[in-house]
């Protein structure tokens, strides 16, 4: 089954690294996503909010430089996160982390 997303937008919270029980590195940040999108042949703005996760050591030396207001392009896959509160949330796994994007 497909489940891949690719976006861009700037990083919108300072990301955080911890160590899982295991020892692998995981970061977390916020991407902000804004754009212009058609639908039903008219313009809409698009803007969402996204939780990262990025995992392993070959991740960490890309999000460790991020820094707020960044400009990035996320690809990997959606998962759910649960929350304390019981809600359900997606969070993007990422597999590749771009930096210095061009702005479109």
């Amino acid at each position: 089954m497909d489940n891949r997303l690719v976006i861009s937008g700037v990083v919108a919270t300072r990301p955080e690294t911890r160590l899982s029980p295991a020892g692998i590195p995981i970061t977390r940040f916020t991407l902000r996503h804004e754009s212009i999108q058609q639908e039903a042949g008219m313009q809409r703005q698009a803007i969402c909010n996204i939780g990262v996760i990025a995992s392993g050591e070959e991740l960490l030396n890309k999000s460790c430089v991020l820094q707020g207001g960044q400009q990035v392009r996320v690809c990997g896959f959606l998962s759910r996160a649960n929350n304390r509160q019981g809600e359900n949330r997606l969070l993007l796994h990422a597999e590749q982390i771009e930096l210095n994007i061009e702005q479109d």
